[in-house]
C-alpha cells in the first residue's frame, strides 16, 4: 500500500478552493453575497474579459476592521456562525467561511475596506494565499475587492475556462438573480467598460424585474402574494399566454436565496395545468419566506440547493399561490394593460374561507344531435356561490373526493434528479386552499350584444366599447371539460341498440382493464371479448354514436401514454379527449340563439378563458385600437 502523506497547506487549499470556486461567476456570487450580508444598499460589480483577468466588487456595507482583515482570509473564518445551533436558523447568504480563503488561493486579491466611523481604512494584498501587503489608507466606507488573474497558479483549471463572452454571460446571470431577490439594493454591473445592469434599489420587486429582465417580460407578469401554513409566497408569475418554450426564466428564491428546486418547479407547472399549451413552460420570479429552522441550506458547497423539512407544505404553498394568481387574472380586463398589474390585496389569513366552486348539474349535460352537437341545451344552472366563513382551524370539508395519486412524473429532462413528494402533496391539485381573493360572488354580466360570427369559427360580441372575439370551439371545449370534471358522481350514459366492437392492442387492453372504473365513470359501459376486442354497450350522452369507437381508442392511447402519471393527470387527458370530440367545431352551422347561449356561458364563468390545451378562448379589441387603425386618433 502506498505511504499515506499529509497534504501541504497549499495543496489542501487549492483542492478546497475547487469545491467553491470553479469559474469567475463563482467568485462574483460569493463576494456579492458577502456584500449583501454586510448590510450594503449599493453594490457595483465590474469585470473584464469575462472576469478571467479582472473583477471588482465594491459596496457601502459595514466594512472590515484592520484587526479582522487577516482572519477574514483564513479558512472557516466567519462572522455569521458562532454556535452549532446557528446552523439551524441561517438567514445570511454566506456562512461557511470558505469564500475569501478559496478566492485568495487561486488569484491575486486586493482589498480596500473601511468601517464607518473610523478615520482610516485598510489596504490588503494577498496572492495565492500569501500575504503581500497590509497598510492603512484613505478610502470610503464599505469594501472594495479586486480579483486579478483567476487560476494563475492552477494552469490545469485555467484551461477549462470558456470563452470570455460565455464566462461574462454566466456572471451576468448570477448578478441578475441576486438583483431580483434583493430589490432593496441598487445593483450596477459593468462589463468591459459598458453598463449592463442597473437596478434602482427602491424595494419594489417589479422595478427590479423591469430593470433586469426588460419591459416585455415585466409586462407579461401577474402578481403573486399568498400565505399558507407559515410560508409566504410573493413575487410574480407569467400570464398563461406568455409562457415560454423552456424553464430558463423560472426563478425561485428561498428567504431571498436563489435555489434550484424540483418541488417548486413541479408545483408551479401543476398550477398551470390546462391553461397553457403543451410544450410551453411558465416563467416566474417567486420568493418563499420560510422559517429558517424548517430548511437546511448546508447541503451543497455553492448553497444553490436546499432541503425542506416539509416538502408537502412547500409544494402546496407554491401551487395555491400561483393557482390563485392565475385564476384572479382576467384576460378580458388585463391583456391590454400597459401599466404593471396591481398587487392582489392582502387578506387576514386568521379566518378560514372555503370557496364554493360552481358546479354543473346532470340536467345541464348537452343533448346533441349530429347536426347541432353542442348547443341544444337547457339554460345554464350554475349553483350560487357564497363564501363560507369559519373560525375553526380545521381544514375545510372537501367538495368532492379526489382520486388517489401515487407518483409524480413530469416532462422535466431525464437527467434531473427527482425527490418524489408524498402522495398527500397532490391530493389538493384541483382544490384551492382557503383564500379570499378567489371566492367570487355570482358574476354580474356587463351589457353585450352578439353581432354574429366570422368564418363560422369566431363569435363577434360588442361589449362596453370593446369587440370581443370568441373561438367557439375552444370555448365550448372548455365548458365541456369543466362539466366533466364537476360530474364527480359519473356522467350519464346512453345505451347503444347494437354494441360496437373495438379492437385494441394488448397494451391498450391492459391499461383499459387497469382503469376500467375511471372510464366507466365518464359514461362508457363495455365488456371484454376474445382477441383484445371490447364491446361498447353505452356511451356518454354528450357523444354521437358515430364517435364511440374513435373516442374509446383515443382514451386508451392517452391512458397508455400517461400510465405512470398521477391519476388526476390521466383523468385530465381523458376529459381533454372527450371535450374536444364533443365540442362544436369550426365551420359548424349555429343559429344566433346558440351563439348567444355560448357567449353567456363564457362571460359568466372566468374559468372559460383557455381551452384545456392552453389555447386562448377570448381576444379583445378596444375602441382605441380600432380608432388607431382607421387613423381617427394618432
Amino acid at each position: 500500500m502506498p505511504k499515506i502523506n499529509l497534504l501541504s497547506k497549499e495543496i489542501a487549499e487549492l483542492i478546497a478552493a475547487g469545491e467553491v470556486i470553479d469559474r469567475p461567476c463563482s467568485v462574483i456570487k460569493e463576494l456579492i453575497e458577502n456584500s449583501i450580508d454586510s448590510g450594503a444598499t449599493a453594490i457595483t460589480a465590474e469585470i473584464k474579459n469575462g472576469g478571467t483577468t479582472y473583477m471588482r466588487i465594491s459596496d457601502n456595507g459595514c466594512g472590515i476592521s484592520e484587526e479582522d482583515i487577516r482572519t477574514a482570509f483564513l479558512r472557516h473564518a466567519t462572522s455569521k456562525v458562532k454556535e452549532k445551533c446557528d446552523l439551524d436558523k441561517i438567514l445570511t447568504l454566506g456562512f461557511r467561511g470558505e469564500a475569501l480563503a478559496s478566492i485568495a488561493a487561486v488569484s491575486r486579491v486586493e482589498v480596500l475596506t473601511k468601517v464607518k466611523g473610523e478615520q482610516f481604512g485598510t489596504h490588503y494584498i494577498i496572492e495565492g494565499s500569501e500575504e503581500k501587503l497590509i497598510e492603512q489608507c484613505g478610502c470610503p466606507d464599505g469594501t472594495m475587492i479586486i480579483i486579478r488573474d483567476i487560476f494563475y497558479n492552477v494552469p490545469a483549471r485555467q484551461k477549462f475556462l470558456k470563452k470570455d463572452v460565455t464566462e461574462g454571460n454566466a456572471v451576468s446571470s448570477v448578478i441578475s438573480k441576486l438583483a431580483l431577490s434583493h430589490p432593496d439594493i441598487s445593483f450596477k454591473f459593468i462589463r468591459d467598460n459598458r453598463q449592463d445592469i442597473m437596478t434602482p434599489g427602491d424595494n419594489d420587486s417589479y422595478s427590479a424585474v423591469y430593470a433586469v429582465l426588460g419591459r416585455a417580460f415585466a409586462d407579461s407578469l401577474i402578481p403573486v402574494d399568498y400565505t399558507y401554513e407559515g410560508i409566504r409566497v410573493s413575487g410574480y408569475t407569467v400570464k398563461p399566454l406568455s409562457a415560454g418554450s423552456n424553464r430558463k426564466l423560472q426563478n425561485f428564491f428561498v428567504n431571498r436565496r436563489f435555489v434550484k428546486s424540483v418541488t417548486c418547479t413541479v408545483s408551479l407547472e401543476e398550477a398551470y395545468r390546462n391553461v397553457i399549451m403543451t410544450g410551453k413552460f411558465p416563467s416566474c420570479v417567486i420568493n418563499l419566506d420560510i422559517p429558517p429552522e424548517t430548511i437546511d441550506v448546508n447541503v451543497h458547497p455553492t448553497k444553490i440547493e436546499v432541503r425542506f423539512s416539509d416538502e408537502k407544505a412547500v409544494f402546496d404553498a407554491v401551487y395555491f399561490a400561483v393557482k390563485n394568481a392565475v385564476m384572479s387574472y382576467d384576460i378580458m380586463k388585463n391583456e391590454k394593460k400597459e401599466a404593471p398589474p396591481e398587487p392582489i390585496k392582502k387578506v387576514d389569513y386568521s379566518v378560514k374561507v372555503t370557496p364554493v366552486v360552481p358546479t354543473y348539474t346532470k340536467s345541464d349535460q348537452l343533448s346533441l344531435s349530429s347536426e347541432r352537437r353542442p348547443l341544444e341545451v337547457s339554460a345554464e344552472k350554475v349553483s350560487e356561490v357564497k363564501p363560507v366563513v369559519t373560525n375553526n382551524t380545521e381544514a375545510p370539508e372537501k367538495p368532492f373526493e379526489k382520486p388517489k395519486i401515487e407518483s409524480l412524473k413530469t416532462d422535466i429532462p431525464k437527467n434531473t434528479e427527482f425527490r418524489y413528494i408524498s402522495q398527500k402533496a397532490f391530493q389538493k391539485r384541483e382544490e384551492l386552499a382557503p383564500q379570499e381573493e378567489i371566492v367570487k360572488e355570482e358574476k354580474k354580466l356587463p351589457e353585450y350584444r352578439v353581432i354574429g360570427e366570422f368564418l363560422k369559427t369566431y363569435i363577434l360580441v360588442e361589449c362596453e366599447n370593446e369587440l370581443i372575439v370568441i373561438d367557439k370551439h375552444a370555448a365550448h371545449e372548455r365548458i365541456l371539460f369543466e362539466k366533466l370534471k364537476a360530474a364527480d358522481n359519473g356522467f350519464s350514459s346512453q345505451l347503444l341498440a347494437t354494441p360496437e366492437s373495438v379492437l385494441l392492442t394488448p397494451e391498450q387492453r391492459a391499461v383499459v382493464e387497469e382503469n376500467r372504473e375511471v372510464i366507466e365513470n365518464t359514461g362508457f359501459t363495455f365488456s371484454f371479448s376474445e382477441n383484445n376486442e371490447v364491446l361498447i354497450t353505452g356511451i356518454p350522452t354528450i357523444f354521437d354514436i358515430d364517435d364511440a369507437a374513435e373516442i374509446f381508442c383515443e382514451i386508451a392511447d392517452n391512458l397508455s401514454e400517461n400510465r405512470n402519471n398521477p391519476q388526476s393527470a390521466r383523468l385530465d387527458e381523458i376529459y381533454h379527449s372527450m371535450a374536444c370530440k364533443a365540442a362544436i367545431k369550426a365551420h359548424d352551422k349555429n343559429d344566433i340563439r346558440e351563439l348567444e347561449h355560448l357567449v353567456k356561458q363564457v362571460l359568466s364563468d372566468d374559468r372559460i378563458r383557455y381551452c384545456p390545451h392552453g389555447r386562448p378562448v377570448i381576444s379583445v379589441i378596444t375602441e382605441k385600437e380600432l380608432e388607431k387603425r382607421f387613423k381617427r386618433v394618432l
